[in-house]
This record gives structure tokens, C-alpha cells and sequence, in this order.
């Protein structure tokens, strides 16, 4: 009895006494340019669950038990932290005046920005997670985001939906695919700068969170400086100009404060031929302060974006036309028109509630998101395909042919497709003049409405303790429709699937005019809540947390149409998709000394699949993935974290396995089953991702800092799935089709081939030279390497092997010869060269800076990833087709921008 009382005091004594030997620092934080102090600067021990703030005055102090060598380290949002060495004793340590100097390297923020909503422009690349850094110290995760970033670097391969942002602690990644949609606060660069980011694992104020990271917007105007700025911009990489302005208030006397922001960015095309950019943005938020506990903030962002679209391109059309060229643009009256438009309005309001004391603060808010995502396409009825690059219009056609290769039909080609490479809108509205339209321009539409409600606490228990609780709810209703934009010079559309003469909407109007909705019609409703509790435990020398999360979610179909190809399963309600899913993470710091500790994370989650993989074919049926499994991803990451005067750094080693993920695809195929548009459903697909992570940063002088980052992964399909494909008309053999309309197609064998998640070799050397006169030049040299495209999954199967003409296996289909066919090779590894620099001026409390960059200074052109086509999905046809070396179905591409540059300026008083 006695020997189990002395370990339960043991064991529960660290929770109740504190250290009786505190040490007081002290000291006052002072804007370097103005001499006036600085309030609500973080003040911290690095690597020690210790912070401060300094008040209005811009002084600050701070009582630890803490003893031994430790770096402060001094932030405030736009300017450049501070890490001051320290020896702490038992005596109070007065650190006099800290200058902070403004950091103009924000600007490559917009840099980021717009390298984020290119690629999520485009349906077939997977969303880069690079955005979900802007607000990290590390110097890895800096890299990777601005230097990595414009070759579609992923850390650690995982896409953004591994990431959550939030706004004021309310979550907004999308329920459709997970990803946060940036366009939704894109150019408000001003106002969603004040932000809070945990790597990786690490416990969040806020949400239970992701594998990737949380990002928090601060949206209260009294978090912003007050005070009014100016920017102007130009570029050649999405945008060719950028205008914007902001006001805010601060916290006057009476507890209010305010602030706008409002931006506006054009081009007639951006980097990439064709692609217009047309955008503008607003912000306000007004701010109540009663008390120093309350806080009341309302709200309100519109970003409009609209863009034009580019595709992927094979290495045959790469060397016609150029690693610029895009086919869905044509001139028409002497303008650019572009069949391939993306438009995003979705408003946002929002209402927080903040209370915060010395022991305990409650985040609460709700907020109603609205509008519109349309993507605008050119489709085609009974009529030639308009798109330049259509395989039957280049020379590999007629190198290919099954009868021997014409090599004068295929130099008629190339000349023919170098004479007019672009959408031909002339011939289409000819195609168009009798009346029934032959082409119609239309908008996929996605009009969504979205109620949130969310709240977060914190309660410190002790110097030692701290629990974290939150619940968050969301529920939305999507209608997903095709509606008419242009029909081109035709006086209506005939609403019939040309392929199978069947009715679209079976109760509706055959006749379509501009504006109608067509092809289908269909709403989604889905719910989603969840809670989370985390604690928090420090001590001198190790902390830890332990955080769990519980989520349900509900997802359902309502059929607004009734198909004719399917009259039993198109209209009304489809069965209710049901998730229930846990999920814990923990971690461990252990601080060999002040200036240099251990970490381990470690998490076991269980995540619904989205939307997007929910249904096989929402635009035309209620059916659902069979035998749906929710997603299970484990990870583990160790770290080593070196803080000194000159030297920083942290390595890092991680592992992580998602298992049971569901993937649908959608393609035209030729396979040994049938040739038809389908829907490709991949289930029990498990996905490895493993590497290791390094980024230093050394201090040579005052002003002259060296950097050097890497990161090796290796990401890889962990499992051989189970693939279906669903077809869309009577295409496929009737005796193979089951009841659910679909085709069972065995195992993919594709274990250990490559995951097409960005570079998974990337290697990075920085200098940069800051002079006291206030101005600041660096260079980086990047490389990368063992990228890989998206490999085609049909391929893999069984039925690859089968002849559709006998139904028998190709007798020539050895392992061998396949094995020549299916290598997956890298793409080319290459090295990129940046620049930046920049000046700033202060006269009469009047700040003036400017900033530029130059992107891959050599102008080198190089590959960001592409995909595998599946439309020879047996292997005769692809044999055939690669014969001459220049395959009709090659890869096709994503080439990333050369020499681009980026020229800011900023005026503030």
C-alpha cells in the first residue's frame, strides 16, 4: 500500500507544484524604421511552451522556472523575427530595446497565391499543398512554398486536403473534395496575412486538424496594422496587373475598429496563351470590443474570379506548338475567346464572438458561405470534335495507322494543324447557321450554400496543463447543372445524348435555349459535425498532447432529372450515405537543452471519402460506390530541432499510409469490354508515403544569411485495388454488365508504382544579403527531381490482356513485352534559378518599399506532372499505337512557366 502511494504522488506531484525559483525578463520591442513601440508582439522561448505579448506601451514581461541556454524568439506579423540567445539564471534579465525591421519579402505571398489558384483551375491536377504555408517560419516549409512551390512540390506528397484553413477558427475546406478553395479570399493579400500555422501534427488552438498542417486567418481588424496601404503590381505569370487598398482603423477608445480592403487584377492572358484573368475582391470587418475579454466581429469577403482555362498537351503537340500553347482558345472578331472559362463567386459573412482571459478563451462563430463554380466547356452533338488537338488531326494519326503509316496525310496534318492551331469559332457558328446547333458553349455549375457554426475553448489549468475543446457543424445544399451560356448562332439544342438517342430529362422540354439547364440536373445535401479534446502537458524538460476527434457525416443525391438511360435510379432521393469516424494523435518533445530538442507525432484517423468519390455518376444516377469504406490514415514523424545564435535548423523522418481510399475516374475507353465514356471506380487502393526532411539556415553575418534545404520521399501505390467501370450507354458486352450497371475488372496490379504527387526529390542552396540602408537581394537554386505522371489504372487489369474481337487473350501479350509497354519512367529532373530583392523608404512617417522576383532565371523548360491516357485500354491498341514512336495516346503533360517575373510596390501611412 505504501509503495502504490509513493508512485501515485510520484506521478500526480509534477501536476500540482511549479517550480519556486522564477526568473523575470523584460524588455521593449521597437519598430527599427518609425523608433515607436510595437503592441501585441510574441515573445517566446523557443522550443518551451512559453509566450508573452507586449502591450501597448511595446513592452513585455515574462516569469519562467525555466534555466539554462534558450533562444527568444521575437514575431510580429510583417516583420522580420528576431532570435536572441539567452542564458537564463536565477536573476531577472532585462533585455533593453529589441528593434524589428519590416519584412517587404511578404510580397512573395502573391507569388504563392497565384501559383495556388492556377493549378486548382484545373480538374485533372491534384491541389497543391503549398499554400497552406505562407504563414511558417520554417525554413523548409518556406522553401518548399516559394521555390518548390512553382514546380507543384507537395510536401511531403500529401495534396491540401490533408491540410485545414480556417477563419477565425471556422473551417473552410470544401465538403466536394477536401481542398480549401483560395479563390474565395484571393487578392485580399492585406487582410489574411495574420495567421497562425502548426506543421504537421502538432496540436492546434483550433481544430483536431490535418496530416499537413492548420492554417488560421485572423480577421479582426484590431490584429491588423492600423493605418492605410497601397500596392500596384505587375507580372507575366496569371495576372499582368494588380491594384489594391486597404484600411484599418485600430482599436479606438470607444472599443470599435473597421477595416477594407478591396483589390482588382486583369490580364488578357496570363503566362499560358489564351488564359485571361479577370478578378476583383473586397473585404470589411468591423470589430466591437465592450470589455478587454469581449470581443464581436462581423465579416464579409467577395472575390470574384473569373479565368481563362489551359490542358494538358502530348510531347507531339509540345513539339509543334511549344510549351505555351493551349487548344481552347480561338480568335473570333479579332478578340481572344476561350471555350475554357472558370468563374468562382461564393460570398462569405461571418460572425465571431472572442473572449479571452489570463486562463481561458472561447472562439465561437457562425458563418453562411453562397454562390457560384462554374466551368464552362465546348460540347459537341453529332458534329466533329473542335478540338484542335483531337487525335484524328495530327500526324501520329497517320503514322499509326493500322494499314501502315501515310506519311504524306501526315504532313498534310502537321501543316494543317500549324496553319490553325486555335478553336476555330468561325467554322463552329457556320456548323451552327441552320438552326439545331451542332456545338453548344455551356457552364457546369456548382451553386452552393453552406451554414457553419463552430466553437473552440482553451482553458490553462496551470503553467503545466491546458485543455483544448471543440465542436464544429456545417451543412450544405449544392445544385450541380449544365446550363446553356452560348448556343453559338443556332436557334436551340436538342437535350438528347447523341451517343445513345435517349432522353436527358425524360418530363422536360427536348428544346434548349440559351440559359436553359440541360443534360442534367441534380441537388446534394450534406451534413457534417465534429468534436474534438485535446490536452496539453509541459515541463522543463519534455512535453506532450494527446488530442481526439469524433465526426459524422451524412451525404445524399437528389435527382432533379429523370434520365431516360437510367428511369430507376436518375429522380428523386437517393439512400442516405452514413460516416462515423475517430481519430487520435499525440505527441512527445524532449529538450536536450534550451537550443536543441526531440519530437515525435504519431496519428491514427479515420476520415469519410468526399463527395467527389461518393457517388460513381451523380450528373445521371443515385448509385453509390459500392461496399463505400471510410479512409484510414496512420502517420508517424520524428524531428530533431536545432535553434543557436546562427545556426537553425530541423530535420525530419516521416511515414504515412492511407488505406481503404476510394478514387472515381472518367474517360473514353477502348478496352476489351467495350468503347464507351465511363466511370472508372477504384476501391481498397492504399497509398505510401516515406522521406525525409531537412532545412538549415546559418547566419554568416549580420547580413548575410545561407539556407539549404532537401526533401527525399518516396510515394507509391501500397496495394493492388479493385477497379469497376460504369458506362454511360449501351457500349459495353450486355452479359458482362451486373445489376448495378457497372463491370467488374479484377485487381489493378499496381503496387509500388509511383504516386504522380509533385517532385519527390527536391534540393534547394539560398543566399541572401540584407544591407542596413534598407535594402535586400537573395538567390536560391533549386533542384528537382523523380517526378512521375499519373499512370492509367485500366491498363493494369485483366482485361488489358483481352482481344475484344475473340474475347481471348493477345498471344503476344507476354510479360515481357507489357512490361515494356506499362514502365513508368521519370520525368526529366531539372534545376530552377530565383531572385528576389527589394528597398524600402521612410519619409515623414510616410513607408514606400518595392519588391520583385524573377522565376526560373534561365528560362528552363520543364514538367509538373501529367497523366497516363486510358482510352487504349488493351493492349493490341497500345502496342499499335506505339509503334512508331509517336503515339496518337501518348502522355499528356502540365509544362511548368519559364522566366516570369513578379514587380510590387507598396506606399502605407
Amino acid at each position: 500500500m505504501r509503495i502504490a502511494f509513493v508512485v501515485l504522488l510520484a506521478f500526480a506531484l509534477p501536476f500540482f507544484v511549479h517550480a519556486q525559483n522564477k526568473i523575470m525578463l523584460s524588455g521593449l520591442v521597437v519598430d527599427e524604421s518609425t523608433k515607436s513601440p510595437i503592441e501585441k508582439v510574441s515573445v517566446s522561448l523557443m522550443g518551451a511552451e512559453t509566450e508573452t505579448y507586449t502591450d501597448i506601451a511595446g513592452r513585455f514581461t515574462m516569469v519562467s522556472s525555466l534555466q539554462g541556454e534558450y533562444i527568444l524568439y521575437v514575431f510580429y506579423n510583417g516583420f522580420i523575427p528576431k532570435r536572441i540567445p539567452i542564458n537564463l539564471e536565477n536573476h531577472p534579465l532585462d533585455l533593453g530595446i529589441i528593434y524589428l525591421e519590416r519584412d517587404i519579402t511578404l510580397e512573395k505571398t502573391d507569388n504563392l497565391i497565384t501559383l495556388t489558384d492556377s493549378e486548382l483551375s484545373d480538374d485533372e491536377i491534384t491541389s497543391n499543398s503549398s499554400g497552406l504555408l505562407q504563414a511558417t517560419r520554417d525554413v523548409f516549409l518556406t522553401r518548399a512554398a516559394f521555390d518548390f512551390g512553382q514546380a507543384f512540390f507537395r510536401v511531403r506528397g500529401y495534396d491540401s486536403r490533408n491540410g485545414v484553413v480556417s477563419i477565425n477558427g471556422i473551417p473552410m475546406n470544401k465538403l466536394f473534395d477536401g481542398r480549401p478553395q483560395w479563390n474565395n479570399w484571393g487578392g485580399l493579400n492585406d487582410v489574411v496575412r495574420n495567421q497562425q500555422f502548426t506543421n504537421s501534427l502538432e496540436a492546434s488552438d483550433f481544430i483536431f486538424g490535418g496530416i499537413l498542417g492548420n492554417t488560421n486567418i485572423d480577421t479582426r481588424p484590431s490584429k491588423l496594422r492600423s493605418g492605410t496601404r497601397l500596392s500596384a503590381s505587375a507580372s507575366n505569370r496569371t495576372y499582368a496587373g494588380r491594384l489594391m487598398a486597404t484600411h484599418n482603423s485600430g482599436l479606438n477608445e470607444n472599443g470599435l475598429a473597421y477595416s477594407i480592403s478591396g483589390s482588382r487584377r486583369w490580364a488578357k492572358q496570363g503566362y499560358i496563351d489564351g488564359t485571361l484573368y479577370d478578378a476583383f475582391s473586397f473585404f470589411g470587418a468591423i470589430q466591437y470590443q465592450p470589455s478587454e475579454k469581449h470581443t464581436l466581429a462581423l465579416t464579409g469577403i467577395f472575390a470574384s474570379n473569373r479565368r481563362g482555362r489551359s490542358s494538358a498537351i502530348t510531347e507531339e503537340v509540345f513539339e509543334l506548338a511549344g510549351n505555351k500553347y493551349n487548344p481552347y482558345w480561338g480568335s473570333q472578331n479579332g478578340k481572344t475567346r476561350n471555350s475554357r472559362e472558370r468563374k468562382i463567386e461564393e460570398p462569405l459573412l461571418m460572425l465571431n464572438h472572442f473572449y479571452e482571459s489570463d486562463m481561458f478563451s472561447l472562439t465561437s462563430g457562425i458563418a453562411y458561405q453562397f454562390g457560384i463554380s462554374a466551368r464552362s466547356r465546348l460540347g459537341y452533338y453529332n458534329a466533329p470534335n473542335p478540338d484542335p488537338t483531337y487525335y484524328r488531326y495530327l500526324p501520329s494519326f497517320y503514322f499509326n495507322s493500322p494499314i501502315g503509316a501515310n506519311f504524306i496525310s501526315a504532313n498534310s496534318a502537321k501543316e494543317g494543324f500549324l496553319e490553325n492551331p486555335q478553336t476555330d469559332w468561325a467554322k463552329i457558328y457556320a456548323a451552327n447557321s441552320q438552326g439545331k446547333a451542332a456545338y453548344v458553349l455551356y457552364d457546369d455549375v456548382s451553386s452552393n450554400r453552406q451554414l457553419i457554426l463552430s466553437s473552440t475553448a482553451n482553458l490553462t489549468i496551470n503553467e503545466n496543463l491546458q485543455t483544448d475543446f471543440g465542436i464544429t457543424f456545417r451543412q450544405l445544399s449544392s445544385d450541380n447543372y449544365a446550363q446553356i451560356f452560348d448556343l453559338l448562332g443556332a436557334d436551340l439544342h436538342e437535350d438528347i445524348d447523341p451517343f445513345s438517342n435517349t432522353l436527358n430529362d425524360i418530363n422536360g422540354n427536348t428544346g434548349k435555349g440559351e440559359h436553359d439547364i440541360f443534360n442534367y440536373n441534380y441537388r446534394i445535401n450534406a451534413t457534417q459535425w465534429n468534436v474534438f479534446a485535446q490536452l496539453r502537458y509541459n515541463r522543463n524538460k519534455w512535453n506532450a498532447f494527446l488530442s481526439g476527434g469524433l465526426m459524422g457525416t451524412d451525404y445524399q443525391r437528389n435527382g432533379l432529372f429523370e434520365n431516360q438511360r437510367f428511369p430507376n435510379s436518375s429522380f428523386g432521393r437517393s439512400e442516405m450515405v452514413n460516416f462515423s469516424n475517430l481519430g487520435v494523435k499525440g505527441g512527445f518533445a524532449y529538450k536536450l537543452t534550451g537550443r536543441h530538442w526531440l519530437t515525435a507525432h504519431g496519428a491514427i484517423l479515420y476520415r469519410p471519402p468526399t463527395l467527389q468519390n461518393t457517388f460513381v455518376n451523380p450528373r445521371e444516377n443515385n448509385q453509390v460506390v459500392p461496399n463505400l469504406k471510410s479512409e484510414m490514415v496512420s502517420t508517424i514523424d520524428l524531428n530533431y530541432d536545432m535553434r543557436l545564435p546562427k545556426l537553425t535548423g530541423r530535420a525530419t523522418a516521416y511515414y504515412t499510409r492511407f488505406q481503404n481510399t476510394t478514387d472515381i475516374n472518367f474517360f473514353f475507353v477502348d478496352a476489351g469490354v467495350g468503347s464507351d465514356f465511363v466511370q472508372e471506380v477504384l476501391t481498397d487502393l492504399d497509398k505510401l508515403h516515406m522521406g525525409l526532411e531537412l532545412g538549415l539556415e546559418y547566419q554568416l553575418s549580420a547580413s548575410v544569411k545561407f539556407t539549404t534545404v532537401a526533401a527525399f520521399g518516396k510515394y507509391v501505390y501500397a496495394s493492388d485495388p479493385s477497379v469497376s467501370i460504369n458506362f454511360d450507354t449501351a457500349g459495353a458486352e450486355e452479359d458482362l454488365i451486373d445489376t448495378e450497371g457497372s463491370i467488374d475488372l479484377g485487381v489493378a496490379k499496381i503496387k509500388d508504382y509511383k504516386l504522380a504527387q509533385g517532385p519527390q526529390k527536391a534540393i534547394a542552396f539560398g543566399l541572401e544579403y540584407r544591407d542596413p540602408k534598407y535594402w535586400w537581394v537573395g538567390a536560391t537554386a533549386n533542384y528537382l527531381a523523380n517526378n512521375y505522371v499519373n499512370i492509367s489504372t485500366i491498363t493494369r487489369t485483366p482485361s488489358f490482356y483481352l482481344n475484344p474481337d475473340t474475347g481471348l487473350p493477345f498471344a503476344d501479350a507476354t510479360p515481357e513485352n507489357v512490361g515494356r509497354l506499362l514502365e513508368q519512367k521519370p520525368l526529366e529532373n531539372f534545376y530552377l534559378l530565383n531572385l528576389v530583392g527589394g528597398k524600402s523608404w521612410l519619409k515623414k512617417g510616410k513607408y514606400v518599399s518595392i519588391f520583385a522576383s524573377i522565376n526560373n532565371l534561365f528560362d528552363t523548360v520543364f514538367r509538373t506532372g501529367g497523366y497516363e491516357q486510358s482510352r487504349n485500354g488493351n493492349f493490341g491498341q497500345l502496342q499499335q499505337d506505339n509503334l512508331s514512336g509517336s503515339p496518337s495516346f501518348a502522355a499528356k503533360y502540365w509544362y511548368g512557366y519559364g522566366r516570369t517575373y513578379f514587380l510590387n510596390m507598396v506606399f502605407s501611412f
